[in-house]
């Protein structure tokens, strides 16, 4: 048997035992482990998503609007989150990780070494594919820990938006490195999963988790529920032991089992009727926010330009590039500041994104602005607002859902970010056109240049 064969099952049989803490000797979790390992989840999920929209002028052209490419980027990431809360349950996380490092590899390579629109369009879809199923997998994968993982991958996602968009700028801005040598380069970064998953992310402490009762449904729900606590010590205790037509959280797919239509649809029921009361208090407000954001970043944004000559750049593209820089530091900034700042009111920072949108869209109509630099401070602070309508919006999850549902609350509410996403794709495919036409209708023909 290889080592990293080896390595595997061994991780495998560690992760098994996982939610078996009867069988663990005491031991206390990593701090700085638990964190490093969501952080990379976090940051290595978000960085080629980043990467991708960063790069969609140049991939698609200043004529095409760069809605395609956040379509393209969003869109099977929210039909993944759409779908699985009916069948991912059936995954192990070891399995998910492969499919992820799959998928992501893959799909930048195709972005990286195809010409036409079409195959590069399709790169992206991989790759977003692989964006869906990872937040979801590693929100889920928050519920196993103390809340210190859910500030890290938050972090992380941070982290990926600052680290992919300042590495483009300065790849293919500063640097003037091709385009395609960026993008492939980039591919390489999945690989981390590996790494973090196998060799960094502890196992859960059984001071801060233990199996409280069993969480099984007619869909064979994997039958745990563990009760996380930042400051008390708990002892590990098991209400209901686990029974062999349950899964645990690393079993094996089992295809033999088939489920009757009635089984089906009854476990969907249940699985929307779930995600009901999720809806107007977490789901919708997250929403708001990235119908807002997106709507400027690629539907508004393209169209916040001056003459050469006032900005200070070097090519029209280079603004592009930068807003998207500065945005991402923003959401950087807020997504890490949970432990200093907390937002319990989630319509806040809705409806002061959506107020954003309206000065913006003027402003690419009527040049009220003077300067650049006041565009750059909004589009900054566009991006405090999403970081921090989304790290509050899961904390208030963690923190206020009953302990038996935590786990799909995670991951349901996930969808709201991909879902707003759509709907400001959708938009900016017209709002770009109109807005590009409207400014070259009146002198200001910079939208057309690169």
């Amino acid at each position: 048997m290889t080592e990293s064969g080896s390595l595997v099952e061994e991780r495998e049989l560690e992760l098994e035992n996982a939610i078996h803490p009867q069988h663990l000797p005491p031991t206390t979790t990593s701090r700085s482990r638990l964190f490093s390992a969501f952080w990379i989840y976090g940051l290595i999920n978000n960085v080629l998503y980043v990467i991708i929209l960063s790069a969609a002028l140049d991939l698609v052209g200043a004529d095409v609007p760069k809605a395609t490419v956040l379509l393209a980027d969003v869109m099977p990431s929210f039909f993944v989150k759409l779908t699985a809360p009916f069948y991912v349950h059936r995954i192990p996380y070891k399995v998910r990780i492969f499919i992820l490092v799959a998928l992501s590899l893959f799909g930048m390579q195709c972005v990286a070494l195809t010409t036409s629109i079409s195959s590069r369009l399709f790169g992206v879809v991989l790759a977003s594919a692989s964006s869906g199923l990872g937040e979801l997998t590693f929100l889920q994968l928050t519920h196993f820990y103390s809340p210190l993982s859910m500030t890290a991958f938050s972090s992380g996602t941070g982290g990926a938006g600052l680290a992919g968009s300042f590495l483009y700028l300065v790849a293919t801005t500063w640097l003037r490195l091709s385009v395609r040598g960026t993008i492939f380069a980039s591919s390489l970064l999945p690989l981390l999963f590996f790494f973090a998953f196998f060799w960094v992310m502890p196992l859960p402490d059984p001071h801060l988790a233990s199996l409280s009762s069993t969480f099984a449904s007619s869909a064979r729900t994997p039958a745990y529920s563990l009760i996380r606590s930042e400051e008390s010590s708990m002892t590990t205790s098991v209400s209901a032991p686990m029974n062999d037509d349950q899964e645990s959280l690393h079993s094996r797919i089992d295809f033999s089992k088939s489920q009757s239509l009635e089984q089906i649809m009854e476990s969907m029921n249940k699985t929307l009727s779930r995600l009901g009361p999720l809806f107007f208090p977490y789901m919708l407000p997250l929403m708001l926010v990235y119908i807002g954001e997106y709507v400027i970043n690629q539907g508004i944004s393209p169209t916040l330009l001056f003459p050469i000559e006032e900005m200070p750049f070097t090519y029209y593209r280079d603004a592009y590039v930068t807003y998207g820089t500065l945005y991402q530091l923003g959401v950087f900034i807020s997504r890490s500041s949970s432990p200093f700042v907390r937002i319990r009111r989630l319509y806040v920072p809705a409806i002061l994104q959506l107020v954003n949108v309206v000065i913006l869209a003027v402003q690419s109509m009527y040049a009220f602005i003077p300067n650049v630099y006041i565009i750059m401070i909004i589009i900054f602070y566009e991006g405090l607002l999403g970081g921090a309508a989304y790290i509050n919006t899961f904390l208030l999850v963690s923190e206020t859902i009953a302990i038996e549902d935590r786990e799909f609350a995670m991951g349901a509410v996930g969808v709201s970010d991909s879902g707003g996403i759509v709907v400001a794709g959708t938009i900016c495919l017209y709002l770009e056109t109109f807005l590009c036409a409207y400014q070259k209708a009146n002198g200001r023909p910079y939208c057309g240049m690169t």
